[in-house]
């Protein structure tokens, strides 16, 4: 895989080493390189200068992509360590180690955390397997809208299959685009 825009364009992100890495959190489906490219398509300039969070981050790509189009630090959170090296060694091949944190924990253990420590992100991306209750059970977490800056996204990948509710909470579904058998479904606030 290969980062899609912004400083590291073209760069090779992943090897069939982290491709092939299955573990007891299940084989790694990562994010295509058309939907990445769609999701900061549709963040636009909203990523320049942001705090980024890519939950679920398996090998990275997303949040790497965040980086090469100018997010200011962006939180890799992966509950499987060897994909959070994986992850580590790419970061650090791109000298991108000062302006990223690798989380290697559980997302609700993270967002859970989050919350304690009073930290505001202004895009947080998800994309739990799937065919698991992840995904909603992480936006229930998320719902209270606390973790969002004032202008702050949340965004969900997810299979079209799965349909989200229009309201979590505080989350307000503001629009779901398709690709092939992808969802991205963005949510603000009420207020954002």
């Amino acid at each position: 895989m290969r980062i899609s825009g912004g400083d590291f364009k073209g760069r090779k992100i992943s090897s069939k080493k982290a491709l092939g890495l299955v573990s007891k959190h299940g084989i790694l489906r990562p994010t295509s390189s058309k939907v990445r490219e769609s999701i900061f398509n549709i963040i636009g300039g909203d990523i320049r200068d942001s705090i980024f969070v890519d939950l679920y981050a398996g090998t990275g790509a997303v949040g790497i992509e965040a980086m090469s189009r100018g997010a200011r630090m962006v939180f890799f959170v992966e509950t499987d360590r060897k994909r959070a090296l994986l992850i580590e060694k790419t970061l650090s091949d791109c000298g991108c180690i000062p302006r990223a944190r690798i989380i290697n924990q559980k997302a609700y253990d993270f967002i859970s955390r989050a919350k304690e420590d009073g930290l505001k992100f202004d895009i947080i991306f998800l994309d739990p397997s799937y065919y698991s209750a992840e995904l909603e059970d992480a936006l229930f977490l998320l719902s209270g809208g606390e973790l969002l800056s004032e202008q702050g996204v949340v965004i969900a990948e997810h299979s079209f299959k799965t349909k989200l509710p229009d309201k979590i909470g505080a989350l307000k579904q503001k629009k779901a685009y398709k690709y092939g058998d992808t969802m991205l479904t963005l949510f603000k606030t009420e207020g954002g």
